[in-house]
């Protein structure tokens, strides 16, 4: 009979006998256990088999793993996406849980929920556990991908069951995406992370490709988010969700990709001719992703609603035409616009 048995601190024990195990989970109930025909890891403190006097299993074959790295398991909350062109998700949490954003994310709270800003991700990684030099090399990966030093994270300390609700930047919509389910990893374009569940690492991933660094839209930097939890990141506009297969090909502009699997291929391609590039109103490159793997495209990046607005304004060349009164100037002096 084989079980296997692994600590947050990094300690990993098995194949054990039965009653190997169960020693072990007397001695120190703090770590998981996985057998033959669990679906993914257990606490040891919620494994009946272990208790003492539970029933006998068949042999295991060899476990999962557990997300490696030395982080903590994620947090498993439960959620809800409110509204349509301004959402904003509402978590569950249960005692002793915590989710983890960026300064300035959150909306509401419940009073059981108690908020701490942390110089980590709340990961458990060794750039969040670890020392103070691993700790500000792990803040300084966050401030490069245009998030905050600081993460805060809100922790339920109260009985029962407690929300806390974090809203969207800017018009468009919130991705929900489940790390665990696609592979533990999602490379995303930067300042696109909301809020995740405990346990998700917040890293940076690097464009080798120097052509897709200067001209792929994203730059040479992107955030990556790892880990076996929930993750919640927000896009401009419109989402759609694409899987690509192997050896398909799709044509993107650089601005509308949000996030793709690791195993993506990210490059970028010359647009046709020089008219096409000079007046077709692309640029010069076109982004292009290869399968196989899932992609996240947004309609609205960011880039070009704050271009638009800011084309449109007095100061930035606009013409300001009265908002349709009759009166034009002479009205937004009378109704107190100006």
């Amino acid at each position: 009979m084989a079980w296997y048995i692994e600590y947050d601190d990094g300690r990993k024990l098995g194949p054990l006998s039965l009653e190997e195990a169960k020693e072990a989970a007397a001695q120190d109930a703090s770590g998981y256990g996985w057998r033959e025909g669990f679906a993914d890891w257990k606490p040891l403190s919620q494994i009946d088999e272990l208790q003492e006097g539970g029933a006998t299993m068949m042999p295991s074959a060899t476990p999962p793993s557990r997300g490696g790295g030395g982080r903590y398991k994620a947090d498993e909350i439960d959620y809800t996406i409110y509204g349509e062109d301004m959402q904003f998700v509402e978590i569950e949490l249960d005692p002793g849980e915590s989710a983890v954003s960026e300064a300035g994310a959150m909306m509401y709270k419940d009073p059981a929920i108690e908020m701490d800003t942390i110089f980590g991700d709340g990961s458990g990684s060794q750039e969040d556990s670890g020392g103070f030099f691993d700790k500000l090399v792990g803040a300084g990966k966050r401030l490069v991908t245009g998030e905050s030093l600081f993460t805060t994270v809100f922790t339920h300390k109260g009985s029962g069951k407690a929300t806390v609700a974090f809203g969207a930047p800017y018009p468009g919509r919130i991705i929900p995406v489940h790390l665990g389910e696609i592979g533990g990893t999602l490379i995303c374009q930067k300042d696109c992370f909301l809020c995740a569940a405990r346990g998700v690492s917040i890293g940076i991933y690097f464009q080798r490709k120097i052509l897709t660094g200067l001209f792929g839209g994203e730059g040479f930097i992107m955030q990556k988010l790892e880990g076996d939890g929930m993750a919640f990141v927000h896009a401009g506009g419109m989402l759609k969700e694409i899987t690509l297969h192997e050896g398909q090909t799709l044509h993107l502009d650089t601005g509308c990709l949000v996030a793709m699997q690791p195993q993506v291929r990210f490059d970028i391609e010359q647009v046709g001719g020089i008219k096409t590039a000079l007046f077709g109103g692309e640029g010069f490159f076109i982004a292009k992703l290869r399968g196989p793997g899932k992609i996240w495209v947004q309609s609205l990046p960011f880039s070009r609603l704050a271009g638009r607005m800011l084309s449109a304004a007095p100061q930035g060349g606009g013409k300001d035409v009265g908002e349709g009164s009759a009166l034009g100037m002479i009205g937004d002096l009378v109704m107190g616009n100006r």
